[in-house]
């Protein structure tokens, strides 16, 4: 930000002053301001943010700051647009700051949570939206399901402005393209804007109706404390996060010949997994397989990994044992689930020749099975310092060659399904040979857990299979590409 430091100050006062302009005729003699209503909101939302600030909560508190926009909603469907818009500016202003700039992200939630309320306010307004929610007496009940629509007008360009602004703020900070900086923000934002909207019409009507302010707490706590559990939820999924790559940075910090294979695995099993029907849960597990297949290197002493030249029997069996070591890293790492098993069987072969422990067919894994095929193709595809990767239907070609004795030929077309539907990026990417692994017996060959390489070792291969690799096929094991069992 410190490059366009001017660019970004200038369009966060712009949009402050635009949520000044928005607010000031509440503030002006005879605009009939109901002040009560808007202190009690204001004092409201104020009370939403201070948790944020208080060491005893920490950051437990259910939402990040200037974001509890069911009570917001309700300010918009209770009040004119101007003094919506100043129900939003005492808690924008003391909400916790996570990132700095404090004080520009502190002056850029005052401006942009105003005008987005007084943008729904006034939308709510438009369609009639206050006559709809009735008043106390049964002689002024709220007027549904017609109150419905203006409310979910209200919501609608809620999450359009808002959109618009953090979009824009993307492009002024940070120099996004303006495709990039909106791209997904209104399908991600709509469908949850309007259940605060929905939310903050329940407020609304309980707030007019002869029950008064006290009843719509009762709509409040549940929404406080479902965003609650929502936040704790994505705090959870992010330190799984944070685990996969503290682990796959060690691996690369160890061993740096296979920096980028894993998330790229990572992306062919994904692929792989979507072709295959799976539920979302498992894919984002197999996800975690696919990037921490290799893990176990974590294990293998780093002289063995790095060594230049060929390898010796018992160097080539502390090799082997890495899927193992790799299932006892992660055994304890719960939300892996079925990723551990993948880790541990991603060297078996169908035909039984695999490693560590021979199994055949069916018996192995269904997410080791995947990681199999896509660690052995996006092996072959990746461009090395000494020769070039595979294009991409040669790789699906040997894949297809190898399947029934290597790889489980229903992974194999899954594979190539996916990448006719979404192509492979990957394969694009050129890299030099510290950041690949190579593969074994084969110029750009996989990684899918053959038996013993036949011939010399290239140094600096420590890593490398070959799914076209066996003793029975001699012929896949062209001159000067040799490489050893990962």
């Amino acid at each position: 930000m410190r490059a366009i430091r001017g660019v970004a100050w200038a369009y966060i006062l712009a949009v402050a002053l635009g949520a000044v302009l928005c607010a000031l005729p509440a503030l002006r003699p005879g605009a009939g301001t109901p002040w009560t209503t808007l202190g009690l909101l204001a004092g409201l939302y104020l009370i939403c943010e201070l948790p944020g600030r208080c060491p005893f909560f920490g950051s437990s508190v259910p939402v990040s700051a200037g974001s509890f926009f069911p009570l917001l909603l309700a300010a918009a469907f209770l009040l004119p647009p101007p003094a919506a818009a100043l129900v939003a500016i005492p808690g924008s202003l003391v909400g916790r700051v996570e990132k700095p700039p404090a004080a520009a992200r502190r002056v850029w939630r005052a401006g942009r949570l105003p005008v987005t309320v007084w943008a729904a306010s006034s939308a709510h307004a438009l369609l009639g939206g206050r006559a709809a929610l009735g008043g106390p007496g049964p002689d002024r009940l709220p007027d549904l399901p017609y109150a419905l629509l203006p409310a979910c007008a209200a919501a609608l360009v809620f999450s359009l402005v808002l959109a618009a602004l953090d979009g824009s703020i993307l492009v002024a900070a940070e120099h996004l393209p303006l495709r990039r900086a909106w791209s997904g923000m209104l399908p991600r934002s709509l469908g949850p804007q309007l259940v605060h909207g929905l939310a903050g019409l329940m407020m609304a009507i309980l707030w007019n109706s002869s029950y008064g302010p006290l009843a719509a707490l009762f709509v409040l706590l549940p929404m406080y404390i479902s965003c609650w559990v929502f936040a704790q939820y994505h705090r959870e999924h992010a330190a799984h996060r944070a685990t996969i790559r503290a682990l796959v940075q060690a691996v690369d910090i160890k061993d740096t010949y296979t920096r980028g294979h894993s998330e790229r695995v990572g992306h062919a099993s994904v692929l792989i997994a979507q072709e295959l029907g799976m539920e979302k849960e498992r894919i984002e597990v197999l996800r975690f397989a696919g990037i921490l297949h290799d893990v176990g290197k974590l294990g293998v002493p780093t002289r063995v990994l790095r060594k230049d030249g060929p390898l010796t029997p018992e160097e080539r069996r502390v090799i082997e044992l890495h899927p193992e070591y790799g299932h006892e890293i992660v055994r304890g790492i719960g939300f892996l689930g079925e990723a551990r098993a993948a880790i541990l069987h991603h060297h078996e072969r169908l035909d039984g020749s695999g490693y560590p422990y021979g199994l055949t067919g069916r018996r192995i894994p269904e997410f080791a099975r995947v990681v199999a095929v896509a660690d052995a193709f996006d092996a072959m595809t990746s461009t090395r310092s000494y020769r070039p990767g595979r294009p991409v239907p040669v790789a699906v070609e040997e894949l297809k060659r190898c399947a029934g004795t290597q790889f489980d030929p229903q992974m194999v077309r899954a594979l190539a399904r996916g990448l006719e539907r979404h192509g492979w990026s990957g394969a694009a990417t050129a890299v030099t040979a510290d950041e690949v692994p190579v593969p074994r017996g084969v110029a750009g060959g996989g990684d899918g857990g053959a038996g013993p390489a036949r011939g010399p070792v290239r140094p600096h291969s420590p890593d490398a299979l070959d799914p076209g690799a066996s003793p029975s096929s001699p012929s896949s094991l062209p001159s000067g590409t040799p490489g050893r069992p990962r």
